[in-house]
């Protein structure tokens, strides 16, 4: 077996497996989810969680063994709310930032894009061709620890975006009967009839 360089890594100078490790990567993810909840509840400001965080809560509440970890937090606000939400993050330790139209929060000055809090705009379109705005900030559910978008305005942000994550957190949802033949005829054509694409080839 080789242990050479790889895709640019060098996989002998890696670090032993750890589950240590690999637990404190959810865990990190989850006390970033939870500090920001806090905080912006705290400051009465208006939010949702979205993204591969509103799936895992959604899935958790039907099959914990079918939840599947997701490595940064997404946030649904209103956009007139973003100087508040810059302020209180900010008292909070967190670093604004902004990169590809993309707003978003870095845990502190070391921290990567990839594991940030990112924001999502709501009743706005997340990317110019997307055919669909994202949910108003009002169509969320809050019966838990945090409010997480309702699912069928989840199911339909993810059918718009439709990439391979998205797909697969779809799939996912089907997969514990969240989602079922009854779905698709709940969202316009296109969209319906990607889920449809899914639903028929569950399998890929």
């Amino acid at each position: 077996m080789s242990t050479g360089p790889q895709n640019g890594i060098d996989l002998s100078s890696l670090p032993p497996v750890s589950i240590d490790r690999m637990v404190r990567a959810v865990e990190k993810v989850k006390q970033r989810l939870l500090r920001t909840s806090k905080i912006l509840t705290d400051a009465g400001i208006p939010f949702a969680v979205v993204g591969g965080n509103a799936v895992a809560a959604w899935v958790s509440r039907v099959d914990e063994a079918a939840v599947r970890n997701t490595q940064d937090v997404d946030i649904l606000i209103r956009r007139e709310d973003l100087d508040r939400v810059k302020k209180a993050m900010e008292a909070n330790g967190f670093i604004y930032g902004q990169s590809m139209n993309v707003d978003f929060f870095l845990d502190g000055p070391d921290a990567k894009v990839r594991d940030a809090v990112h924001l999502l705009f709501a009743s706005e379109k997340v990317k110019q061709h997307d055919t669909i705005e994202t949910p108003a900030i009002e169509q969320v559910d809050t019966e838990g620890e945090f409010p997480i978008v309702e699912l069928e305005m989840l199911v339909r942000m993810k059918l718009t975006s439709f990439r391979l994550k998205d797909r697969v957190h779809l799939l996912d949802m089907i997969g514990i009967e969240l989602i079922d033949s009854t779905w698709p005829a709940k969202f316009p054509p296109a969209l319906g009839e990607r889920l449809q694409q899914l639903l028929d080839n569950p399998d890929g």
